[in-house]
């Protein structure tokens, strides 16, 4: 699309997670009119660590925003996957270095929703907007939310999680899967950790039926300890004792057993663990999704939050190659389909045969086929 027209455009975004605000930040530097709504009052994001890759941090050097990701982040270099007694499985360098010439960064999902909020023009997101419709015109959509406002936009990007009001309704498909495991993050001080945190670099442990991934917020003088583990429980917020948690790490390194006994229980984000199966569609010719909305996924690959921002950076250069709204949103599904749908498949490969088998006796969880387990970030 040309220049012109591209400033003529009007965008919503629902959703100002990090596939909304990114979305935000790449199609408002092609100078349309952006605004994000979101349904909370306020922007809080719990949950521990993530990586952000080489490529996603690219694309935030491109924006122009990523010294302030790199002022919230602690730069990595490699990723180890250890025994559950922390004998050595595997040390490996992280993908993409040499092709983006960018390092990973490790950083807190909080800190990262904030610093990508941060540089979104002050006005554009509007909180307190929870959907409740959407109606596709054509050329043009639009939403009613439940404070009794609606907006039309030319372009309605769907950003908004695995319960996608935009998917549902437009889409279909795309129901919440379990996943047949439990995930209990914690963010503690590096005090706490026993000695464990020695650098920048993830490390994930590996017992029967359990990962758990210890990854350093050094720069927050903190570490995500995060316990990932079968379990049949499907609740969306189960309710876990500390003596649950410890289950769940019996045989493992005795640091690791020790920050766990002194986790606090009322600051563990404790849910159970679901993606989607692929979406057929993503778009029509004025609504499109992305990031969790299109193709949530489990956390093995770690690249929940890189997709997200690969998507918004793929969708704004569909925008300006394109020669309309309709063929940038297809180009930007022939792009990125291929790549998450291959990410959902191979992300839900975390537990042999034999694991599953100890919690699920004959049968699996919905999502999971056997095969070794990925490393995390």
């Amino acid at each position: 699309m040309q220049p012109a027209e591209l400033k003529n455009l009007t965008i919503a975004v629902v959703g100002a997670g990090y596939g909304g605000a990114a979305a935000a930040k790449a199609l408002s530097l092609l100078g349309a009119t952006v605004n994000v709504y979101e349904q909370a009052s306020r922007i809080r994001e719990v949950g521990a660590g993530i990586g952000l890759r080489p490529s996603t941090m690219d694309r935030f050097r491109q924006w122009g925003i990523v010294d302030a990701i790199q002022q919230v982040s602690s730069p990595s270099d490699y990723f180890e996957i250890l025994t559950a007694t922390a004998d050595p499985i595997m040390k490996e360098p992280w993908p993409e270095i040499d092709t983006f010439g960018e390092r990973t960064h490790l950083i807190h999902r909080g800190d990262f929703i904030e610093a990508l909020l941060g540089v979104l023009p002050e006005g554009m997101v509007h909180l307190g907007h929870k959907l409740e419709s959407v109606g596709d015109e054509g050329d043009k959509a639009t939403l009613t939310f439940a404070n009794g406002e609606s907006v039309t936009a030319d372009l309605v990007v769907g950003a908004d999680g695995i319960k996608s009001v935009v998917r549902g309704q437009l889409f279909g498909g795309g129901r919440p899967v379990f996943s047949g495991e439990h995930a209990y993050r914690a963010v503690i001080s590096v005090d706490d950790a026993h000695g464990m945190a020695v650098d920048d670099n993830l490390r994930m442990y590996l017992g029967r039926g359990t990962k758990v991934y210890f990854l350093p917020l050094r720069h927050r003088g903190q570490v995500s300890f995060d316990i990932t583990a079968l379990c049949p429980d499907s609740t969306w917020t189960p309710a876990v004792t500390k003596d649950d948690l410890l289950k769940t790490v019996e045989g493992f390194d005795e640091r690791i057993v020790n920050i766990t006994r002194g986790l606090d229980l009322d600051a563990v984000n404790c849910r159970a663990v679901y993606d989607i199966d692929p979406v057929d569609t993503w778009h029509s010719d004025s609504v499109v999704l992305v990031g969790d909305a299109a193709h949530s996924m489990l956390h093995h690959q770690g690249q929940g939050a890189n997709s997200a921002i690969l998507d918004a950076g793929a969708l704004a250069d569909a925008l300006q190659e394109a020669g309309s709204v309709g063929e940038a949103l297809a180009l930007y599904q022939a792009t990125r389909k291929p790549v998450t749908d291959e990410l959902q498949r191979i992300s839900r490969q975390g537990w042999t045969e034999d694991e599953i088998n100890d919690v699920f006796p004959g049968q699996k969880p919905a999502s999971q086929k056997p095969a070794s387990p990925k490393p995390e970030a």
